[in-house]
């Protein structure tokens, strides 16, 4: 067998989604792994026709099944799939070579995190309002802002044409003109809207943090989720629901 052939077990359990390789050290210092029914020593190789198992169990390559990736979406981009109908559609400017599409959508003039998947369990329970996952974003808007917007918007702002009132949510001020808000809904245009209640019209709307991703690459530019965010985020969405319960709620999933 060629020496290139080879890897040492922590990297392979790394590359294949199973675990980080400092996890991966820990399962083999526990004899939590063997190799073709061998536990292996600390820096073993093997080739690919090796089997590989932990706790009896053998390793999937899950890396291989779905792709996630963060992407910085510029203003102008359309958050849809259908690239007969938009020019500047999310599909056509990523160019990924698999089959992806966004999980929820951030609208033509805002920018920021997006996260774009082939895996749809994972996407319907990020969407799920009732899940109450945090989306935090970062907006400017066109005066000063006061106190009494800052508390206005944390507690709750009733949209007449949707006929419900904002969830509570956390708003912070960074600038005379520009707050942090988070988020555990995602109305159509919500943060645009509830600012227009307030007479202030945003200038500028980026979203900066889904759940426990953050935004870190630059505009126009995708990155994969690393196996220690694809692991985080499995966890916080154990106890979310797949499927809306009562009457959908879909078309207001529209992003801001």
């Amino acid at each position: 067998m060629a020496e290139d052939n080879l890897k040492r077990i922590n990297k392979y359990l790394s590359e294949v989604g199973y675990c980080s390789r400092r996890e991966a050290d820990k399962l083999i210092d526990a004899g939590r792994v063997t190799i073709n029914g061998v536990i292996p020593e600390m820096g073993t190789k093997i080739s690919p026709n090796d089997n590989v198992r932990v706790d009896g169990e053998p390793v999937k390559n899950t890396k291989d099944k779905f792709v996630y990736l963060v992407f910085n979406k510029p203003v102008g981009i359309v958050c849809t799939t259908d690239t007969r109908v938009e020019k500047d559609n999310i599909i056509d400017f990523i160019n990924y070579p698999k089959r992806i599409f966004p999980i929820g959508r951030l609208d033509k003039p805002s920018e920021g995190l997006i996260l774009l998947t082939d895996d749809g369990d994972i996407v319907n329970k990020i969407l799920r309002a009732s899940n109450n996952h945090e989306k935090e974003y970062i907006v400017t808007v066109d005066r000063p802002i006061s106190q009494t917007f800052i508390n206005r918007m944390s507690g709750g702002i009733y949209l007449e044409d949707l006929g419900k009132t904002t969830k509570k949510c956390k708003v912070k001020k960074i600038n005379s003109n520009t707050f942090s808000i988070i988020l555990t809904q995602g109305l159509n245009r919500q943060i645009r809207r509830m600012c227009d209640y307030l007479n202030y019209e945003v200038q500028t709307l980026k979203r900066v943090r889904i759940m426990n991703i953050t935004l870190d690459v630059p505009v126009g530019k995708y990155r994969e989720l690393s196996i220690d965010e694809l692991k985080a985020l499995n966890k916080l969405l154990e106890n979310s629901t797949k499927s809306y319960r009562g009457k959908s709620s879909h078309k207001n999933k529209k992003g801001h």
